[in-house]
């Protein structure tokens, strides 16, 4: 039960979202999207986060879309963790899914809120970041269609009013060469250490992280590194920490050290079975 009340809308429509919150807006209420809600559910009962007002994204459905065509998977915002691991039409982001919370909660996050939300590790961006995917925003200015890694700076760089509508991955994305590894400290299921989301168009390898710094981060200049044939596997990963924008993370959970320790090894077990062929 969340203990104060709000203002609730269902709208039907993209357009019908954006003029509930215009007028949500002129009536002074601040306003939140909602997917599958968990982290606002439990915000809202933790007392730290208070709306006025909430829009339901879950009868729209633009939002709500699961489906394959020639050129591209469109998977809309409102989708779960869930359906999109037991969908297995992109391995890689079923596998990132399939390691954020137990399986009831990944009955209720959605795809937007996980790259929406405050928790800093956004591990569904990976697999986006490395496979050229688009995502569609709508807000009150309109609709915009545009390359994911331009709008995902380490989190979303949402214009006032405006949200996630669906994301849009290209066809070879789907069956490209991939790897996932993820390190926690206690449970599968638990906050990364180390997260690496690998995926190959054709010979090149991407590779981006999460849990290593502040952000979750795919970098070319990594890229470049790893794709170096001529340096040795570990001298690459090695290379990799020098290259990162920031020190890695220290927390309760692991050491700055501890995490470096992690994704030197991760990368180089990656790169060492890469060359030998078992990838």
């Amino acid at each position: 039960m969340i203990p104060f009340e709000f203002t609730y809308c269902r709208p039907d429509s993209l357009q019908e979202a954006a003029q509930a919150y215009e007028q949500l807006q002129r009536e002074g209420k601040s306003t939140l999207y909602y997917g599958g809600g968990s982290e606002i559910i439990t915000m809202c009962r933790g007392g730290s986060l208070q709306p006025g007002a909430v829009i339901d994204l879950k009868a729209i459905p633009e939002c709500t879309q699961f489906h394959l065509d020639e050129e591209h998977l469109h998977i809309g915002a409102a989708c779960t963790l869930n359906q999109i691991k037991e969908s297995k039409v992109f391995p890689l982001l079923g596998l990132a899914c399939g390691r954020i919370a137990d399986h009831t909660n990944q009955c209720r996050i959605t795809l937007g809120g996980n790259l929406c939300g405050t928790i800093l590790y956004r591990e569904t961006s990976l697999p986006l970041l490395l496979s050229d995917a688009m995502v569609t925003l709508m807000g009150p200015k309109g609709e915009r269609r545009l390359s994911f890694k331009r709008v995902f700076l380490g989190s979303m760089q949402l214009h006032d009013g405006e949200w996630i509508v669906a994301v849009h991955i290209p066809r070879w994305a789907l069956s490209a060469k991939y790897a996932h590894i993820k390190h926690t400290t206690n449970e599968k299921i638990d906050y990364p250490l180390v997260s690496v989301a690998a995926l190959w168009k054709g010979d090149h390898l991407r590779a981006a992280f999460s849990g290593v710094v502040s952000y979750p981060l795919h970098s070319e200049a990594i890229d470049a590194v790893l794709n170096d044939h001529a340096i040795p596997c570990q001298t690459r990963a090695e290379q990799v920490i020098r290259l990162l924008p920031e020190a890695p993370q220290q927390d309760v959970e692991g050491s700055r050290a501890y995490r470096s320790f992690l994704l030197t090894n991760t990368l180089t077990t990656l790169l060492e079975e890469w060359e030998h062929g078992s990838i």
